[in-house]
């Protein structure tokens, strides 16, 4: 089936679209070309953020260029009704739209934040008053954890999810995308070459199509990158015997240095975000060096320059990853493409 809809939303896209991250690497010149070409052979769900720089004015400025009809989602890490308000406001003068058909809370990644969201006064109340004018269509949310997915289905209170989806994340096939396909709540699987890490796009991809009910939004820059994505969703999206002893030799490959995201290492007793820090390749990969100069990580960073390895998150992460170790390979990492900078 190369199309869905996407649960109670009763929108029906394409089964691949058009993630908005990468396009802030390049020129606006080159990102305008690639968003209208991808738009131009097909794509008609776009997902984006205010947290996306320059990516949001990029697609506006794209879609000024066709007739083709394009469902929108963007999203706010606002867990405010005003400060989403006020970001949906933005979005709406770069998208150069008038109505957006998605607007998601993003990065809701612990039950503080959840309960926040959805208190009075915080950002689902937002959402919903600009639902009710107009502004927006329908509000989604954006998660890593699978945990805190499970409660946000049982909640029911938004219409879609955005779930991390790959061969080295598979979980969400079997924990997540059939409750949320039996409660009719749309399903947008994100990060199918988990961050960056796989460059395999045949394998990743397929990987991801052959899960039913899912939109998989995978980034790119360059139209060719996209072209040889469009191709592969073209064709079958069934695994033959050899690409799935190819996925396991990945897996392999990965297993003791991979964080799936789970944050089952915190809470971190000197307030390390393991996560971002074990991941924090792949987010300069995707966002650009620019990031690592950002205030907010900056600070991250130093914390992690402090982790005195006393081993309580090895104790309790699932996949026995040495994460200590892992910290100080990144903070190494980083430390070598400031120096080149």
């Amino acid at each position: 089936m190369k199309r869905v809809v996407l649960g109670k939303t009763g929108y029906e896209v394409n089964r691949l679209g058009f993630g908005g991250i990468p396009i802030q690497r390049v020129d606006e010149d080159q990102a305008i070309k690639t968003v209208l070409h991808a738009v131009e052979r097909g794509v008609d769900f776009i997902d984006t953020s205010r947290a996306y720089t320059t990516s949001e004015r990029r697609i506006g400025l794209a879609l000024q260029q066709t007739d083709k009809k394009v469902i929108l989602a963007s999203k706010s890490r606002s867990r405010e009704s005003d400060g989403i308000r006020a970001d949906l406001e933005t979005s709406l003068t770069e998208l150069q739209r008038d109505f957006i058909e998605l607007y998601q809370c993003h990065f809701v990644n612990d039950y503080d934040n959840y309960k926040q969201v959805i208190s009075p006064g915080g950002a689902l109340e937002g959402l919903m008053k600009a639902k009710e004018e107009g502004l927006i269509g329908h509000p989604g949310i954006s998660c890593h954890s699978l945990d805190l997915l499970n409660r946000v289905l049982d909640d029911e209170l938004f219409d879609t999810i955005m779930v991390c989806y790959s061969f080295l994340e598979p979980a969400a096939r079997e924990k997540i995308i059939p409750k949320a396909a039996e409660k009719n709540i749309g399903i947008i699987a994100m990060k199918p070459f988990s961050g960056g890490v796989l460059d395999n796009a045949k394998l990743a991809l397929r990987y991801a199509l052959s899960c039913p009910d899912v939109v998989v939004i995978p980034g790119v820059e360059h139209k060719d990158l996209f072209d040889e994505n469009w191709e592969i969703f073209q064709g079958s999206h069934e695994l033959n015997d050899k690409e799935k002893a190819e996925i396991e030799e990945i897996r392999k490959q990965y297993d003791k240095n991979f964080c799936r995201r789970c944050d089952y290492c915190q809470p971190c007793s000197e307030g390390i975000p393991i996560q971002l820090i074990l991941g924090f390749r792949s987010i300069v990969k995707r966002m650009g060096k620019e990031v690592m100069q950002d205030g907010r990580h900056l600070e991250h960073l130093e914390k992690a320059r402090r982790c005195s390895h006393c081993g309580e998150c090895m104790a309790r992460c699932p996949y026995e990853l040495p994460i200590p170790d892992l910290i100080k390979e990144n903070i190494g990492w980083v430390d070598e493409q400031l120096r080149a900078s």
